[in-house]
C-alpha cells in the first residue's frame, strides 16, 4: 500500500535554501521605501499642502477635502513612478483579516481612449458592500451601503503594483464596522484624558500618545506536509497528533540556533517588512519546535495595529517563496506552547516623558504612580470585559497552557513596586509629602528612585505584567488583531484617568492642596484595585480559588465571556468615552458568537471526515492484515501454541475493534450535536451549545484516534506526525 506521507515527508527534508550572494544593504537605506511616509510627502506635495496633513497628522485636526486632490496627485506620481497602476482602500473588517478591492488608475477620456487618473474624492472615500462583511445585523443584504474612509494618520503603501490606502469602514447609517474605527476613537479618548492628568505636573503638554509594541509568535511548517494535513488546511490546527517522544521538553528550541531554512525565510520576511516600514528589530526560536518570533521596535498604536495586520499577510506571502506555511493558530499542536501576541502598552506625553516610567524627582514620580495605580484601576473595573477582548475559539486552546497566562486576568508588578504600593497605602500621609513654600514640592518616597527599566522580575503566567515602563498584556492571540485588546484598554484607561481627574479636581475645589488631593485619591485607588495584583502562579488551583474570592472574573466559557461587552458598565465606559455606541456593541458580540460557532463547526465537520476517510479505513486495514497474520500462524502451530504466539495481535486486533466503534460512535453523535445546535436561533445560546456539546465529543474522539496512532503500522498511517510536522531540517 503505497504511502504519499514518506514521499511527502521525503521531500520536505531535502529542501534547503538556495546559495544566494547579494550585495549587502543597510536597512536604513530601503527602510520605508514603498511608504508614502513624511520625506514623500514633502516631496511630492505643494508646501502649504504639505503642512496642513502634517497638521492632521500630528494634531488630530479635520481634514481639509480642498487638499485632497492635490495629496492625490502627489500620491499617484509616487506611485506610478514605482511601477502602481491601482489602487485600493484597506481595510479591517471584523472577519479577524484585512481587506481590498483593487481599482485601476484609469478613466475615460472623452475621446475614445483612457487616461490615467485619481482624484482627491476617491482617495478620500469609497463604497464597498457592507452586507458582505460581518455587521452583527446592523446591515442587511438589501442595506448594502457601507464606507471606507482615509485614515491620513497611517502612511499609504504600495504592495506589489497596488497603492494601499489604510481605512475606517463604516456603515451607511455611522457605525463602526471595523476594528480601525472603534480604536481612533478610543485613542482620542485616552489622549484627552490623559492629557488632562499630565497637567497637574506638566502643564505644556498637549498631546499623550499610545505606544504599542507586538510580539507575533507563529510556527512554520514544510509546504508538502501541510498540504498533506486537511486539518492544518482547513482548521489551522491539528485535530489530531499524538506527542512525538521528543517536543519541547529539552528545552533546546528556545532561542536556539534558527534553521537554515528559516533564517532564509526570515531574512527575506524582514527586507520586505523594513520596505513597508515595519521596524522589524527581533527574531529568534520560541519555546515549541518549528515555532519563532518577530518584533518590532514599538510604534504609535494606530500605526503599530496596521503594521501589524499587514505583517501577517506579508508573512503567508514570503513563507510560499521558501515552501513553509506560517500558523497563527493559537495551539496548532497539542502538548507545546502556543502562539500569543504580547501586546506591550505604554503612554508617552508630547514634551517626551513616558508616563509608566519612574522619574528622577518627587513631582515625576508621583506621575509614575498616578499612572500606575490607574492603569491597574482600568484592568480592575474591567477585567473580564479585557478577557473577552482576547477570547476566541483559537485562543481558548492557548489560555492557562504551556507558558500562556490564565484566562483570569490579573496584573504582576513585582516586589519592589508592590511594596511601595503598599507602602504609599499604609504610610501617614506626612510622611509622604511636604510642601516648602508655595513653589516646590518634595515627594519622600524613597523606593521609587531607585526602580530601574528592568528592575522587576518576569512572570510568564501573569496576562498583565508591569515591565519597567510599560505593560505588557500577554493573553492576546497570536492570530488577532491587535485592536480588539486595545480598544478596551485604552477605553478602560480613559474611563480611569476621567474619573481620577474628577475626583481629585473635587478635593482641590474643597480647598485641598493639590498635591495632597492627588496623593488621598490615589490611596483610595490603591485600596479598591488590590484584587488585581497578583505576582504569583497563574496556573495553581490556589489561586483560581483565590481570584474567585477576590470578584475576579473567573468564566472560562468563550461564548459566554463575550457577555462582558453588553455589562451595565461596559455599555456606560464605551458610550461615555465616545467610543462605541450599544448597538455597535451588540453587533459586535453577534459576530463574535457567530464566528465561534462556525470556527467549532468547521472543526467538527473536518474532524468527522478525517475519522471516517482516514483514520478507520487505516485502522481497518492494519487490523485485517493482523487478523491474517493470526489465521496463518493458527494453521501452522495449531490452536494451543498458535494462540500463545499470537495473543499481543489478537490484543492489538481488540483494541482496534473497541477504538474504531468508539470513534465511529463518537462521529455519529459529533453530528447529532452539531444538528441539534443549529436549530438554536439565538447566536450566543447557539454558540454556548457548540462549546458544551459539540467540543468535548471532539475531544473523546481525538483521545482515541491518538491512541490508534501508536499502534497501528507506521507505513500505514496516512497523515504527517508530530515527529515530522516538528521539526524542520
Amino acid at each position: 500500500m503505497a504511502n504519499l506521507r514518506f514521499e511527502v515527508v521525503a521531500e520536505a527534508f531535502r529542501k534547503r535554501p538556495a546559495d544566494v550572494i547579494a550585495p549587502v544593504e543597510r536597512p536604513s537605506e530601503y527602510f520605508g521605501k514603498y511608504v508614502f511616509n513624511r520625506a514623500k510627502m514633502y516631496k511630492y506635495l505643494p508646501a502649504d499642502v504639505y503642512t496642513k496633513l502634517i497638521d492632521v497628522m500630528d494634531n488630530g485636526t479635520r481634514l481639509d477635502r480642498s487638499i485632497a486632490d492635490a495629496v492625490a496627485r502627489g500620491m499617484r506620481q509616487w506611485a506610478e513612478e514605482n511601477g502602481v497602476t491601482h489602487y485600493t482602500h484597506w481595510f479591517q473588517p471584523l472577519n479577524e483579516g484585512t481587506a481590498e478591492k483593487h481599482d485601476a488608475f484609469i478613466e475615460h477620456d472623452g475621446k475614445g481612449g483612457m487616461i490615467e487618473q485619481f482624484s482627491g474624492k476617491l482617495l478620500v472615500q469609497q463604497e464597498p458592500d457592507a452586507s458582505s462583511f460581518p455587521s452583527g445585523g446592523i446591515r442587511n443584504t438589501f442595506e448594502a451601503r457601507g464606507y471606507s474612509a482615509w485614515d491620513p494618520t497611517s502612511p499609504v503603501f504600495i504592495i506589489d503594483d497596488t497603492l494601499c490606502i489604510p481605512t475606517i469602514f463604516i456603515s451607511y447609517t455611522g457605525e463602526a464596522l471595523d476594528y480601525k474605527a472603534p480604536l481612533l476613537r478610543s485613542l482620542h479618548a485616552v489622549n484627552v484624558a490623559a492629557t488632562a492628568v499630565c497637567h497637574y505636573f506638566y502643564p505644556e503638554v498637549k498631546k499623550v500618545q499610545t505606544n504599542l509594541g507586538w510580539e507575533q509568535e507563529y510556527f512554520l511548517v514544510d509546504e508538502s506536509l501541510y498540504s498533506a494535513r486537511p486539518d492544518l488546511m482547513l482548521t489551522g490546527r491539528t485535530l489530531m497528533g499524538h506527542d512525538s517522544a521528543k517536543n519541547q521538553q529539552m528545552d533546546d528550541h528556545y532561542f536556539g540556533t534558527i534553521p537554515e531554512r528559516v533564517q532564509a525565510f526570515m531574512k527575506d520576511l524582514e527586507t520586505s517588512a523594513l520596505e513597508l516600514g515595519i521596524p522589524c528589530k527581533t527574531r529568534h526560536n520560541e519555546v515549541a519546535p518549528n515555532q519563532f518570533e518577530l518584533a518590532p521596535i514599538y510604534e504609535e498604536c494606530n500605526l503599530a495595529v496596521d503594521h501589524n495586520m499587514l505583517l501577517m499577510s506579508l508573512m503567508k506571502k514570503v513563507a510560499h517563496k521558501h515552501s513553509f506555511r506560517v500558523l497563527l493558530h493559537e495551539k496548532p499542536f497539542d502538548g507545546v506552547n502556543g502562539s500569543g501576541k504580547h501586546n506591550n502598552w505604554s503612554l508617552v506625553a508630547d514634551n517626551g516623558v513616558l508616563l509608566h516610567a519612574a522619574g528622577k524627582n518627587g513631582e515625576d514620580n508621583l506621575r509614575f504612580v498616578v499612572f500606575i495605580v490607574e492603569t491597574l484601576m482600568a484592568v480592575y473595573r474591567h477585567n473580564g470585559l479585557l478577557k473577552a477582548s482576547v477570547m476566541s475559539a483559537t485562543n481558548d486552546h492557548r489560555l492557562g497552557a504551556n507558558e500562556a497566562p490564565p484566562a483570569i486576568i490579573s496584573s504582576f508588578l513585582g516586589k519592589q513596586l508592590s511594596d511601595l504600593l503598599d507602602h504609599i497605602e499604609k504610610a501617614d500621609k506626612a510622611e509622604l509629602f511636604n510642601l516648602a513654600g508655595k513653589q516646590e514640592m518634595k515627594l519622600d518616597i524613597p523606593e521609587i528612585p531607585e526602580l530601574m527599566i528592568d528592575n522587576t522580575d518576569r512572570n510568564r503566567t501573569s496576562p498583565f505584567a508591569f515591565t519597567g515602563n510599560r505593560f505588557e498584556f500577554r493573553a492576546v492571540g497570536s492570530e488577532a488583531n491587535c485592536a480588539s485588546a486595545m480598544i478596551v484598554l485604552n477605553t478602560a484607561m480613559a474611563e480611569a484617568l476621567t474619573d481620577f481627574k474628577k475626583r481629585v479636581d473635587a478635593l482641590i475645589a474643597n480647598g485641598e492642596d493639590q498635591t495632597s488631593a492627588i496623593i488621598d485619591i490615589v490611596r483610595e485607588d490603591i485600596v479598591t484595585c488590590k484584587a488585581i495584583r497578583f505576582d504569583g502562579n497563574g496556573y495553581s488551583d490556589e489561586w483560581k480559588k483565590e481570584a474567585q474570592r477576590r470578584g475576579l472574573d473567573c468564566e472560562a466559557c468563550c461564548p459566554i465571556c463575550f457577555d462582558r461587552y453588553l455589562d451595565k458598565d461596559s455599555i456606560r465606559m464605551f458610550e461615555t468615552m465616545n467610543v462605541m455606541k450599544r448597538n455597535e456593541l451588540e453587533a459586535r458580540n453577534e459576530v463574535k458568537w457567530e464566528t465561534y460557532t462556525k470556527k467549532i463547526q468547521i472543526e467538527a465537520r473536518v474532524m468527522g471526515d478525517l475519522s471516517m476517510n482516514h483514520i478507520i479505513p487505516v485502522a481497518t486495514h492494519y487490523q485485517s492484515r493482523l487478523a491474517k497474520n493470526v489465521e496463518g500462524m493458527m494453521n501452522i502451530f495449531g490452536p494451543d501454541e498458535g494462540k500463545q504466539l499470537t495473543a499481543r495481535n489478537v490484543k492489538i486486533i481488540k483494541e482496534i475493534a473497541e477504538r474504531t466503534q468508539i470513534i465511529e460512535t463518537g462521529v455519529e453523535e459529533l453530528i447529532k450535536a452539531r444538528k441539534l445546535a443549529n436549530k438554536i436561533e439565538c447566536e450566543r445560546q447557539k454558540a454556548i451549545a457548540y462549546h458544551d456539546t459539540v467540543v468535548p465529543k471532539m475531544e473523546e474522539i481525538r483521545y482515541h484516534i491518538d491512541k490508534l496512532e501508536l499502534i497501528v503500522a507506521d507505513e500505514l498511517w496516512t497523515l504527517p506526525k508530530y515527529r515530522e510536522l516538528l521539526f524542520i531540517r
